[in-house]
């Protein structure tokens, strides 16, 4: 009787494969390798994948600065039916020189187009007004608003009086208030029709917006009294 032996070895390894050994007599015994049911569950990463880049917006141009903040009429002229402030408690003065320090370059080239902006008559000669005769009587003047009211009737901070970098930056303008505008000509005849009248002119200001953070400076138009003079019309008899 042939006899049988039967030999089992199981060892478990590491990576959890278990290992069968058989010999039928004196021949070689026969190695089987199985998987155990469970095998190691590998741990591979999702790939990651990148998406387009995102486009960015085209940047947004910023809009006009506006003087929203600002009263409709400031308070030095709440008690004046003229178009301009000589004084002002409230006037930004060291705003505007700060301003004016650190946009000093391109603020020079703004205030050149106003600094020669001179009347017919020049400032350093106001003497020369007593010498001048009126058909209409009037107030004339030289100034230096500090706010005025535009040709749109929107009131502004005028650039005056401001040192900046041994600069001073003034503007003076020359004008001139009929005081009996629409009545007749006191220095003419009876006989012929008058009327004193007043005439005004445009005048450009370099002025200052406090709301406007990039360059809080410009020019804009203003129209301001000139000359009071007298419309004469047709000559006229009375019996």
């Amino acid at each position: 009787m042939l006899q049988v032996s039967l030999s089992l070895a199981v060892a478990v390894l590491a990576d959890q494969t278990s290992h069968v050994s058989i010999s039928l007599g004196g021949a070689p015994a026969v190695s089987h390798h199985s998987s155990s049911h469970h095998g190691r569950t590998s741990n591979h990463h999702q790939p990651t994948y990148h998406t387009q880049p995102s486009y960015h917006p085209a940047p947004a141009y910023h809009p006009q600065p506006s003087y929203e903040h600002e009263p409709a009429v400031p308070e030095c002229a709440a008690n004046t039916t003229k178009s301009w402030c000589l004084q002002d408690d409230h006037y930004p003065t060291y705003e505007i020189k700060h301003a004016a320090e650190y946009h000093y370059e391109k603020l020079l080239s703004l205030y050149a187009d106003v600094a020669d902006l001179n009347t017919e008559l020049s400032v350093d000669r106001p003497n020369t007004l007593d010498e001048e005769t009126y058909l209409c009587p009037s107030e004339t003047a030289y100034v230096r608003p500090l706010r005025a009211q535009n040709t749109e009737r929107k009131w502004r901070v005028v650039v005056n009086n401001i040192d900046a970098h041994y600069q001073t930056f003034t503007q003076t303008t020359r004008i001139e208030e009929c005081l009996t505008s629409a009545d007749a000509c006191p220095l003419v005849p009876e006989c012929y029709e008058s009327k004193c009248l007043q005439k005004s002119i445009y005048h450009r200001f370099l002025v200052y917006n406090p709301y406007d953070q990039y360059f809080p400076f410009a020019i804009e138009t203003f129209k301001l009294p000139a000359s009071c003079a007298c419309l004469l019309g047709a000559y006229t008899i009375d019996h």
